[in-house]
């Protein structure tokens, strides 16, 4: 059996940890007037009492370190519990939210899907819109934490590839593992704290400003209208392009800038050249087609293109338009730019670019080998060479990814819902990216009208998502609990 003591005592924390922010809502609510601070005292309370308690009560059992087992399953577990508590200022507060909407919007904010079930979020209290914000960041640092320190030590879906002993460095500039965190989030605070002060500049509100640059620096696309970034203007648009591609890159790389590597290691580092140029040809190929549509050259056009196309790409999930209208080609396209994803270890999501190199090396590999079977030819990645784990395991990861698409479009088209909601909700969720396809969930809906069983569907699937898949299978494997 696994002693869950040490499991529950970290989670005990954290949720007391979240509790504690719930503060901040609350004084932006006294600050407003509106009287709906004592939701967010009430939630605090519970929150922090009952974090408190679990902590306590799993006290006696905390070692050293934990198992892989328990490894495993704290970073599962850790992903249902804060969005559990996270939901009690939806249900008890002014949004009329039930227990299932509550627990969505909670959960798609601290895995940074950023899909809601809220209309008219204009009219929301300002606690609840800053707690929405608050939700996306927490959750974007969370996942930084968890891509660079839990899953390359589970070795799941070739994140092992990003080990400490075994990573790329570029020349070894960097702190002790036990610094990186608080570098890192350091980082994290500098670049919201710059995205807000560009923001207000360009003409947002100050409140509208921070929310905004929180959840794009989370790459979390939870926004103070419906309209998305569509209220705003074309500055705002083009900061929040930048912003959304400087969050879709490695931390690491970051943090050996600050720490005197230069910027030599992030301009060698071919992950991020490739995102760079896999965004480039998109955003080309999206204008051409709304020039050839509207058969003249346009900045409105490249614009919309360049920021809806970053926006999907990087996960963040915000909308300056309803590219539902650009034809079938974009339409197409949108669907599996979400496929595709940021860099490893940044607060982007989906599959990730570094997989799909990975992909690509291991297929040239195996062509040369048939060309040449005599021949030895070993994959490599950023001139390393890449090991049999490592590739099985990206192998792995992408068939579970798409039979995981298949299995959850299937149970969403048995609820009821036509087959494009089914498959572009699947897909977004499990890409974690928020907008789906069509007129319900695209991106001139929200997910408000879907039924209660496949907002739960599609809950599960944003948490299975967000943590690689496979290190939620493997905690619900029959051998997991036998070992």
């Amino acid at each position: 059996m696994i002693d869950v003591r040490p499991v529950g005592y970290v989670i005990g924390l954290l949720v007391a940890a979240l509790g504690a922010t719930m503060f901040a809502p609350l004084l932006a609510d006294l600050m407003a007037g509106n009287g709906h601070w004592p939701v967010f005292l009430e939630s605090a309370v519970i929150t922090i009492l009952i974090g408190g308690l679990v902590a306590l009560a799993c006290q006696n059992g905390v070692s050293s370190g934990l198992s892989i087992r328990q490894t495993f399953l704290l970073t599962t577990m850790v992903w249902l519990a804060l969005p559990l508590f996270g939901s009690i200022p939806f249900v008890l507060g002014g949004s009329a939210l039930n227990f299932t909407d509550g627990f969505f919007e909670a959960m798609s904010g601290l895995t940074t899907t950023g899909s809601t079930v809220i209309s008219d979020i204009e009219t929301l209290p300002e606690g609840l819109k800053l707690w929405r914000g608050v939700l996306q960041w927490l959750g974007g640092i969370g996942i930084i934490v968890v891509a660079m320190v839990f899953l390359p030590e589970l070795r799941v879906g070739g994140m092992q590839i990003f080990r400490s002993e075994g990573f790329d460095t570029m020349g070894k500039i960097l702190p002790r593992a036990t610094e990186i965190s608080s570098r890192i989030s350091v980082i994290y605070v500098g670049l919201t704290l710059a995205c807000a002060v560009t923001y207000s500049a360009l003409g947002m509100n100050s409140f509208d400003a921070i929310i905004h640059a929180m959840t794009t620096i989370a790459t979390g696309g939870f926004a103070n209208y419906d309209s998305s970034f569509g209220q705003f203007g074309s500055g705002v648009e083009y900061a929040g392009v930048v912003f959304m591609m400087l969050a879709a890159l490695p931390f690491v790389r970051y943090v050996q800038l600050i720490s005197g590597g230069g910027a030599t290691p992030m301009l060698k580092d071919s992950q991020i050249r490739t995102f760079f140029i896999v965004a480039a040809i998109l955003v080309v190929l999206i204008s051409v087609w709304q020039w050839s549509l509207s058969a003249e050259m346009t900045e409105t056009a490249f614009r919309k293109s360049l920021f809806n196309v970053v926006s999907i790409l990087t996960g963040t999930g915000y909308a300056s338009a309803d590219y539902m209208q650009w034809g079938p080609f974009a339409v197409t396209m949108f669907f599996f730019i979400g496929l595709i994803g940021g860099c490893a270890g940044s607060t982007a999501c989906s599959v990730k670019i570094f997989r799909y190199q990975l992909l690509f090396t291991s297929i040239k590999a195996q062509i040369n080998r048939i060309h040449s079977p005599s021949g030895i030819f070993t994959p490599r990645y950023q001139g390393r060479p890449v090991g049999e784990d490592v590739l099985n395991s990206v192998m792995a990861f992408f068939v579970a990814f798409m039979v995981a698409i298949g299995v959850v479009g299937v149970a969403l088209a048995l609820t009821g819902l036509d087959f494009i909601t089914s498959i572009s909700g699947a897909a977004t969720a499990l890409a974690n990216v928020g907008p789906g396809l069509g007129n319900e969930i695209g991106p001139a809906g929200n997910f408000a009208g879907l039924n209660d069983t496949a907002k739960w569907i599609l809950a599960i699937a944003m948490l299975v998502g967000r943590l690689e898949i496979m290190a939620v299978f493997t905690i619900i494997s029959w051998h997991f609990w036998r070992a």
